[in-house]
């Protein structure tokens, strides 16, 4: 699988999922920093990257778009950083990494996941 970190993370994010055989790139690295989501979401769809966020509005869009790629992992905690998170998104990514691959919203906080196949059913 490959992650997308998105400007809102850390690049030592990308240090963490290397270190489970992962690969990851910084948003930062890849394009401009103050980009749209929507441009962002749509370089993660053309290079198969799932987005790693802290930002709500990706899960907006997918939602808005009915859109079936790319997968988005959202983090919902105050301390967004690895040493705080790490445990808990790497065994999220390891239990739904099936649903990853196919296509999901997964939200990711420090006591639990949860997920949703894309794409979103608005209500």
């Amino acid at each position: 699988m490959k992650f997308l970190i998105d400007m809102n993370l850390s690049p030592e994010w990308c240090r963490v999922f290397e270190r489970h055989g992962w690969e990851a790139v910084h948003w930062s690295e890849v394009g401009d920093p103050r980009a749209t989501d929507r441009t962002i979401m749509v370089w993660a769809a053309e290079n198969g990257c799932i987005v790693f966020t802290h930002d709500l509005d990706f899960g907006a869009i997918l939602a808005g778009t009915q859109a079936q790629r790319p997968s988005v992992i959202q983090v919902r905690a105050r301390d967004v950083l690895p040493d705080h998170l790490e445990t808990v998104v790497v065994a999220a990514i390891g239990q739904l990494e099936p649903l990853l691959q196919a296509g999901a919203l997964v939200i990711v906080d420090e006591a639990r996941s949860r997920v949703r196949v894309l794409p979103l059913e608005q209500t």
